[in-house]
């Protein structure tokens, strides 16, 4: 093995295949997820606590623009990441395997994440 190879250790000037993003950003989603979930927990433990709770998990939702962008970015990384999961499964199955099924499936999972993040923005706003 060469031991004076080069090394590339910038990832800004390496460009990623799509599949490669596809993946990278159902791994963050999913970190995403895990960590919401305790804001999440946090707002239903309010809400069931009693009706004046409920009220208060309500004006949070409705008043609150950093409230609102924390449930926007969870329904968001749901929405891409059941649809990023759909896609492993799929693979797992063993279709969209080579390399040309395999780009057009990331395709697709990021064109419909970014419909998903579109749609979640129109719900939650």
């Amino acid at each position: 093995m060469n031991k004076k190879r080069p090394v590339n250790l910038d990832l800004r000037t390496i460009k990623q295949p799509l599949p490669a993003i596809s993946s990278i950003l159902h791994r963050i989603t999913g970190v995403a997820l895990f960590f919401g979930a305790i804001f999440m927990l946090y707002a239903l433990g309010l809400s069931l606590e009693s009706e004046a709770g409920f009220n208060e998990a309500v004006a949070m939702f409705e008043g609150s623009f950093f409230a609102k962008l924390i449930a926007w970015g969870l329904i968001s990384a749901l929405g891409y990441h059941c649809l990023a999961g759909i896609k492993h499964l799929v693979m797992d199955a063993g279709y969209c395997e080579e390399l040309e099924t395999g780009r057009l499936a990331a395709k697709v999972t990021l064109i419909a994440g970014a419909v998903a993040v579109l749609l979640a923005g129109v719900w939650v706003w």
